[in-house]
């Protein structure tokens, strides 16, 4: 038996679409059949405003989404938006501004705050960024 095992993502940054917007329902309803929507639902709840319209789990796959139609970003939601019919309500762009600046906000330990904006914390290297699965590569 062959073994073949992905060692890591490469998100190239051309503006290619990498799916259509078929493939962009199929993720959704990929998440849905799998419950991962309902979870991520679940795990951001406290997140959620109490009079709020859109949830924030929805939220964040509407921009998955987007970045998966070649999105680069928050703003790029509106081609997720523009297609109702096949993704529903999509959030405006200041509500998912604010959704990714609360996220941040409560969720990102200062280090990751600082290193975020380019800023060099005084308590860390940054070295635990080989850490992550997804490396980026720009032409």
């Amino acid at each position: 038996m062959k073994r073949s095992a992905v060692r890591s993502v490469v998100v190239d940054s051309g503006r290619e679409s990498l799916v259509s917007s078929a493939g962009g329902l199929l993720l959704r309803q990929t998440l849905r059949c799998c419950g991962l929507d309902k979870a991520m639902s679940a795990a951001l709840a406290p997140w959620r405003a109490p009079r709020s319209v859109h949830d924030p789990a929805k939220v964040l796959t509407d921009l998955a989404i987007a970045v998966a139609l070649g999105g680069d970003c928050a703003a790029d939601v509106a081609v997720v938006r523009a297609q109702p019919e096949l993704f529903g309500p999509v959030a405006s762009d200041p509500t998912v501004s604010r959704l990714i600046a609360t996220l941040v906000a409560t969720s990102m330990p200062q280090s990751r705050r600082s290193a975020a904006r380019g800023q060099q914390p005084a308590s860390t290297s940054g070295a635990d960024s080989d850490r992550w699965p997804v490396r980026m590569v720009a032409k």
